[in-house]
C-alpha cells in the first residue's frame, strides 16, 4: 500500500469511526481497520491536539499511519464515552491511547473503563496542551513565534481589548489562539515544532508519543 494509499484509508477510517459512534453500524470502520492494519486508536478533543500530535511524530521520524497507529479527533471530549467503547479492547479490540485536560479526566476514565482499556494509556495535561506550550515555550518566545506567523498585528489589537487587561500574557496567548477558525491547528503544529527545536517538549505530549 503506497503512502498516498495509507492516508486516504486512515482519512476513511476517522469518518466511518466518526458514524459509527453517530450510531452507525460501524461495518465499514471494521474493514478499514482490518485492511489498514489499525491496531491502536489515539483519541483526541479536536484536530488542534491532531496537528500537535502529529507534528511532534514527523518531528521525531515517525510516520504513525504506518505504525498503525490512528490520530482521532472526537469532536469534544464528552465523546471519548461513545469512541472508546466501539474501538477499543471491548469492542473493535484496539489499543487505546490519549490526550486530555485535567478537568476531562473523569470523562476520560469512565470511557477507559467502559472500553475495558488500561487506565495509563491516556496522559493528561494540566490545564489544556496549549497551555502547557505556552509554559514550556514561555511567553515572550510565543510571542516571537506568532510574529513570525504574521500575526503579531492582531495580537496587539487583541491584547488592547478590555477583557484582556490585567491578564498575564500566558493567558492572554492562550485565549488569542482560539479566537480565529484554524489559528489554533496552526499553532498547534508551530507550537511542537518550536518546542522540539528548543528540547522543551510538555512531558504529557512526550510521553504519549513515547507509548505508541
Amino acid at each position: 500500500m503506497t503512502d498516498t494509499d495509507l492516508t486516504t484509508g486512515m482519512d476513511a477510517f476517522r469518518e466511518e469511526a466518526a458514524a459509527w459512534a453517530a450510531g452507525g453500524s460501524g461495518e465499514a470502520a471494521r474493514e478499514l481497520a482490518a485492511r489498514l492494519g489499525v491496531r491502536t486508536v489515539v483519541l483526541l478533543e479536536g484536530r488542534s491536539d491532531v496537528a500537535a500530535v502529529e507534528a511532534l511524530a514527523a518531528g521525531r521520524g515517525r510516520d504513525l499511519a504506518a505504525e498503525g497507529v490512528c490520530v482521532l479527533a472526537m469532536g469534544g471530549a464528552m465523546s471519548v464515552g461513545r469512541f472508546a467503547p466501539l474501538l477499543g479492547p471491548a469492542g473493535l479490540g484496539l489499543r487505546l491511547a490519549g490526550l486530555c485536560d485535567e478537568a476531562e479526566r473523569g470523562y476520560y476514565a469512565r470511557g477507559w473503563e467502559r472500553a475495558g482499556a488500561a487506565e495509563q494509556g491516556y496522559f493528561v495535561c494540566s490545564a489544556d496542551l496549549e497551555d502547557e506550550l505556552i509554559r514550556a515555550l514561555g511567553a515572550p518566545g510565543v510571542a516571537e513565534l506568532v510574529r513570525r506567523e504574521g500575526d503579531l498585528r492582531a495580537l496587539q489589537t487583541f491584547r488592547r481589548q478590555p477583557a484582556q487587561q490585567g491578564r498575564a500574557p500566558e493567558r492572554q496567548l492562550r485565549r488569542f489562539l482560539g479566537t480565529k477558525k484554524g489559528r489554533k491547528i496552526r499553532y498547534g503544529r508551530v507550537l511542537v515544532e518550536a518546542a522540539l527545536d528548543q528540547g522543551r517538549v510538555p512531558a504529557p505530549l512526550d510521553a504519549l508519543l513515547a507509548a505508541l
